[in-house]
Order: C-alpha cells, then structure tokens, then sequence
C-alpha cells in the first residue's frame, strides 16, 4: 500500500513491474526484488501465472456477462490490462482501475487517455466508501447494474485480517445480486518457511506495512472464508495453475505455485 512517491523506499507493484521485465522501477525496488528472488526462486513463475490467471478470469467474466470491472490495486500497466482483455471480448465494457499508488495512477491514467471506457482513480482498498462512492467511478459504473470487483494483486499487502474482512464486506454490500468478487492471494500451505521470509523482508524494508505481529500468511482455508455469503464459481478456491486453466497449459504441480484464486458470485 502506498504512502505517496518515495523512489528510495521499494514499492511492490513497482517491485512487480520489475519481476515482469518492466522499466517503472527505482534502485530500491529492484534490489529489494532481487533479495525476494533469492528466498524465493520461483516468485518468476508466480508472476507469469499470476498474470495468466488474470486473463481467464476476466474473460470468464466477460463471457459471462459482466460489462462493468473494478480492479482494486491494480498495479503498474502489464502486457494484457483487464481492460484489454475484457474489452476484446466484450468491447462495450467499462473499467475502472484503482490504486493508492500515485505512480501507478499517474501511468495509468496516461495510458488510457484516449479510452472513454476506462479510467483510473486514485483511492485506497482500506476505504470501499470512497472508492464506490467516487465522483467519476459513478459517472462510469453503475453499481445497480451487475459489476466485478477485482482484488487480484492487493490483498496480502494489508496484514490485518479484520482490515481485510471488513473491505470485502463493504464491497460485497455496494454490489447488485449478479455480481462477481475475484481474489487472488499468495498462501502459506505448501511454503510457510518461504513466505514468512518474504513477509519479513517486505516487511524490514518497508514495501509493505503493518505491525511484525500481523502477517499476511495466510492459508487457503482463510481465503476461501473471504467468500462468505457469495456463490463460489467453480472450481473454487485453488491454485492458480487449476482455476479454468487453458488447454495446454496444466502445472504438474499446481501446489509449487503458492498463489490461489476464486470468483464469487452474489446472488
């Protein structure tokens, strides 16, 4: 989560940019990256699938009907933007992307200058209030209408379970029956050495904040009780290489990649 621009302190979707062989990144991000590679190897592939499962999700959306994206903590812009995707299935969908991050806002608001259906809005996850209630997500999304929200890249940024509960709540309350919440999260099932060392280091090097008594190791168990009073889309909460995965592209080991997903339904 972003406390406004400070290029000497690492940022994640900055960090990000840099694992997926972008330019927007500073000296502290990529060093701080490089550190995270070194306990964690295989947070490349995480990344590709990572991105991967982006792009069915969004489609699965699109073929389904939804005309309306909200992606919450988007990041910086990557080949493939859920307005991309979507809109290549469903050219009259509208999107809107949403990040504290004054750099990633700043990019992304460049990028879709000349894109009336997308716009990017400044604002922060910890706050649905202010996100749904903003003055130009309104004038875009209808939330009358059926509409998804993403948390697809945000969620294991804030420590604090009941932070993170009561955001999913609120969004769940602004959406009409039909709509969809999709989470992605990184678990600590089948790695809980490595990913309590990667919390700890984002976490002495500040790219993320929060007490060292709050972590954001969760299992899968407790992303799936994120869903809660919505209607699971098959198959569930998983690892990512086994949600809808596309002809050709199956993981021998789905658990070797420590990230999984879901979509709900709100009936």
């Amino acid at each position: 989560m972003s406390r406004g621009f400070d290029p000497t302190t690492p940022n994640i979707a900055r960090m990000n940019d840099y694992l997926l062989g972008g330019k927007d990144n500073f000296a502290a991000d990529r060093q701080t990256a490089e550190k995270a590679l070194e306990v964690a190897p295989e947070l490349l592939v995480l990344m590709r699938e990572w991105r991967m499962f982006i792009r069915r999700v969004v489609r699965f959306l699109a073929e389904s009907g939804i005309r309306q994206f909200i992606d919450v903590g988007t990041g910086l812009p990557a080949n493939e933007n859920v307005h991309e995707i979507a809109q290549a299935t469903a050219p009259c969908a509208r999107v809107v992307y949403v990040d504290s991050d004054p750099v990633v806002c700043s990019h992304a608001q460049a990028l879709l200058a000349d894109n009336e259906q997308t716009i990017a809005i400044r604002a922060d996850i910890r706050e649905p209030g202010e996100i749904v209630g903003n003055q130009a997500l309104c004038k875009l999304i209808d939330l009358d209408q059926p509409v998804a929200i993403l948390l697809l890249t945000v969620l294991h940024q804030i420590p604090d379970d009941n932070v993170v509960r009561r955001a999913i709540a609120d969004f769940r309350d602004a959406m009409t029956p039909g709509s969809y919440l999709a989470i992605q999260h990184a678990v600590c099932d089948s790695r809980p050495e490595v990913t309590e060392s990667l919390t700890s280091l984002y976490q002495d090097e500040k790219a993320i904040t929060g007490s060292r008594r709050a972590r954001n190791t969760r299992t899968k168990a407790k992303i799936e009780s994120f869903f809660d009073g919505l209607e699971l889309v098959d198959p569930g909460v998983v690892y990512l290489p086994a949600w809808r995965p596309e002809p050709g592209s199956a993981v021998d080991d789905p658990e070797s990649v420590w990230l999984v997903g879901g979509v709900g339904r709100k009936n």
